[in-house]
């Protein structure tokens, strides 16, 4: 599947090896057991965490998914300086292919985020109906369980666009993925009424590029350049089923600069809204 769809897989874990989600099980365990003010039970943390016991007692089991909210809440709770928000991160990385985990893992770093997509709605723009349409059709085998285990890890990864300090985001969508049917017209309304709102938040940027345009030097794939105060921008670039982290200086700013090109190619901020107003109401 394309970059924009983030096809994800399971990872297994040897025997003994790091296991993040185990590490964040025992952590939560060991920092309720040993909190300053006295043990908390399991029902005593949930109320803490504005959550339920059963959600505790699954995350202490590495039953389930973890709320994407309880690592901050967790951290602030037992005040340890983002250890569980770094160990879900892990945790979200692990259940994409390993082609893709260096760029999950600078997406929660991130400054900047900006994203070429000619094929299908980014990822992190995605609702949950789209990407499951795109995850069924990717893995006809899968099961539903498997499936909704995808879909729960990529919306996990919208997260990063919804905290009180998100990435400045600029992305351009070809106008062939808002025309395109994935998973019948029910799906494709709320998904073009998903963008129109993500375009509406002033730290995005969501520009269609018309299927009028001309010939442009990203038209071969997806492309998202991450900018993180780490150090200097990286580009990644995806294939069907491979993906690449270009760190190259000279490489990068030539792709940096092709990406300047296409927004400039594309319609306005206003004028892509416009379309999407458009077919929407079509």
């Amino acid at each position: 599947m394309d970059s924009n769809g983030d096809e994800t897989g399971s990872a297994g874990t040897a025997e003994g090896a790091y296991d993040p989600r185990r590490q964040f099980a025992e952590e939560c365990r060991s920092h309720r057991e040993l909190y300053p003010q006295g043990p908390l039970n399991q029902t005593q943390l949930a109320k803490l965490a504005n959550t339920s016991k059963s959600t505790i007692s699954r995350v202490e089991t590495c039953l389930g998914p973890i709320p994407p909210d309880l690592p901050a809440r967790l951290d602030q709770i037992f005040a340890t300086d983002g250890l569980f928000k770094r160990l879900y991160e892990e945790i979200t990385a692990q259940s994409f292919p390993v082609h893709s985990r260096r760029r999950i893992e600078l997406e929660p770093k991130a400054i900047s985020i900006s994203a070429w997509s000619p094929t299908v709605v980014p990822g992190l723009l995605q609702t949950a109906s789209y990407a499951r349409a795109l995850l069924r059709e990717g893995d006809p085998r899968a099961s539903d369980n498997e499936v909704a285990t995808l879909v729960r890890a990529r919306m996990a990864r919208q997260e990063v666009l919804k905290g009180t300090s998100p990435p400045d985001f600029s992305v351009v969508i070809c106008e062939s993925v808002l025309r395109r049917n994935v998973g019948g017209p029910d799906v494709m309304r709320e998904q073009l009424s998903a963008l129109l709102v993500h375009g509406s938040r002033r730290t995005t940027v969501l520009q269609v590029m018309p299927l009028g345009a001309e010939t442009h030097g990203l038209m071969d794939g997806s492309m998202s350049v991450l900018t993180t105060p780490e150090g200097p921008p990286v580009i990644y670039t995806e294939g069907i089923r491979s993906g690449t982290i270009i760190e190259d200086p000279s490489t990068v700013r030539l792709l940096a600069r092709s990406y300047d090109v296409l927004t400039a190619s594309a319609l306005s901020r206003d004028a892509s809204a416009s379309m999407i107003r458009k077919l929407l109401e079509a």
